[in-house]
């Protein structure tokens, strides 16, 4: 078996308007009957993940916050990877009226067109935070963290090697999450420069696009896809 883990975006990829459907749950099912790992990659913040999707305890490992936590479901653990949102960062956002926000335990989020009071503060305030984009959301977060910086540590864990994990998305956020798994898919409905950057796209959109790929994914292995396993990593556990 060469992939041995299934990492999927949440938002737009598994899930519509918030909501996992059953057909994709179901499938998510045959993925960990099969031996594979699961991994979820969000951009959303913990609590509110788990008050929309309880069913997070069909994955292995859920990295949240965009790469800036990891939780296990099986314990409840929660791994913070990058440092608390400064509250002089909050204060002065509410001060510039950005509205809808939300701070996370790193992540501080809203929507557009509110990038350009959040930029703008970061430069006044001399912070070495960046700005990421997710189809209309606007995060926040410390320099260098990203989806990929949260799978990384997940892998390890696991034991996994990344050529040995799928990657599946729709977003601006997703690319460095894609780009670092041995496999990338973007669902139909996944921007046209996420698109461009896939191994495969599916011809279905979210869940549909998801249960595709796992069927391909199950029936042969994704045969002839992604990059070359680097000096047997294949074969590692």
């Amino acid at each position: 078996m060469r992939y041995l883990a299934l990492a999927a975006d949440y938002d737009g990829t598994i899930a519509h308007n918030g909501v996992v459907d059953a057909p994709t749950l179901a499938a998510l099912a045959r993925v960990r009957a099969s031996g594979r790992k699961l991994i979820l990659v969000t951009g959303r913040q913990l609590d509110e993940l788990l008050r929309v999707f309880p069913q997070c305890d069909r994955f292995d490992r859920v990295v949240a916050e965009n790469g800036a936590l990891v939780y296990h479901p099986d314990t409840c653990a929660v791994r913070v990877l990058a440092e608390p949102p400064p509250d002089r960062l909050v204060a002065d956002l509410l001060r510039r009226g950005v509205s809808p926000l939300t701070v996370g335990r790193t992540i501080v989020a809203t929507v557009e067109p509110h990038e350009r009071e959040v930029l703008e503060s970061i430069r006044d305030l001399g912070l070495e935070w960046h700005v990421i984009f997710n189809k209309g959301s606007v995060m926040a977060l410390p320099s260098g963290v990203n989806k990929a910086t949260g799978l990384i540590p997940t892998l390890t864990d696991l034991g996994i090697h990344p050529e040995q994990v799928v990657g599946v998305g729709d977003a601006e956020n997703d690319h460095a999450f894609l780009t670092y798994c041995g496999c990338a898919v973007a669902v139909a409905n996944a921007l046209p420069a996420v698109k461009d950057r896939a191994d495969l796209v599916t011809v279905g959109a979210r869940g549909a696009g998801v249960i595709e790929l796992i069927d391909r994914l199950l029936a042969d292995d994704l045969a002839g896809l992604g990059r070359a396993p680097d000096n047997g990593s294949a074969n590692r556990p």
